[in-house]
């Protein structure tokens, strides 16, 4: 079997996670600004998404802008958020027509008005698809997903011996999705940067310097068939 050939009688991951980085270097290398990455970078997760739809996994999780990013230039954040929005009104029809659920992990605090209603209106409208769920972590970070868990379980008056693993997954924004089973970083980078900090506890990593705009379904076949040949443990040893 080639290296990137998916085995459909082994096991492939329910969720996938991908930190989507390199958009700035691809447009870097062309000669373009910054903000063309980002558009290349944005059209591609339909193809994406199709491909991992065909695969049967059930929830792809992409990294779109952390708590982190509002420290960039602020043309470059102003960019990004138009970009979101007219993506959410270019895409939103299409999504829907094929069983896309959109799901947000994030923070809407700090975000216009008019892009939180936007969210809000695609998450509730496409929530009984089950085709594939597109859970989109915008304005997210995993320290402050865990803090905002917290909180919530402070402010229910949950005492301290009744706080348990399962208590604090329930209230995190991923509340009713499994856990990864893999994370993908595109870029080259080795670090998760913040994403799905308690989630991927257990998750399998895979990092491939391809960047963003380039990663196709081709590359994420790899990435699957890769997960197949892994041996997931769980701190535990197998019987020999």
């Amino acid at each position: 079997m080639a290296a990137d050939q998916v085995n459909e009688e082994r096991e492939t991951p329910r969720h996938i996670g991908i930190i989507m980085d390199g958009n700035g270097r691809w447009a870097k290398s062309r000669g373009l600004p910054r903000m063309a990455g980002h558009r290349a970078g944005t059209k591609n997760i339909r193809r994406v998404l199709r491909e991992a739809a065909d695969l049967n996994i059930e929830v792809l999780t992409i990294y779109a802008f952390s708590t982190e990013n509002w420290g960039r230039p602020q043309a470059e954040v102003s960019h990004l958020m138009r970009l979101i929005s007219q993506s959410i009104r270019n895409e939103l029809d299409d999504l829907d027509a094929n069983g896309v659920q959109i799901r947000h992990s994030g923070r809407l605090a700090g975000v216009s008005k008019y892009l939180q209603k936007q969210i809000q209106g695609a998450v509730e409208r496409t929530k009984n698809n089950n085709k594939i769920v597109l859970n989109v972590a915008f304005n997210y970070g995993g320290r402050a997903e865990i803090v905002d868990a917290i909180s919530q379980i402070i402010a229910e008056g949950t005492k301290s011996d009744e706080v348990t693993e399962d208590l604090v997954s329930r209230h995190l924004y991923t509340a009713g999705l499994p856990d990864p089973d893999m994370i993908i970083r595109t870029g080259g980078e080795y670090r998760l940067s913040n994403f799905l900090t308690w989630q991927a506890a257990y998750a399998e990593y895979y990092a491939t310097p391809t960047l963003w705009p380039d990663f196709d379904e081709e590359e994420l076949r790899a990435a699957v068939a890769v997960f197949q040949g892994r041996d997931r443990r769980y701190g535990l040893v197998k019987d020999s």
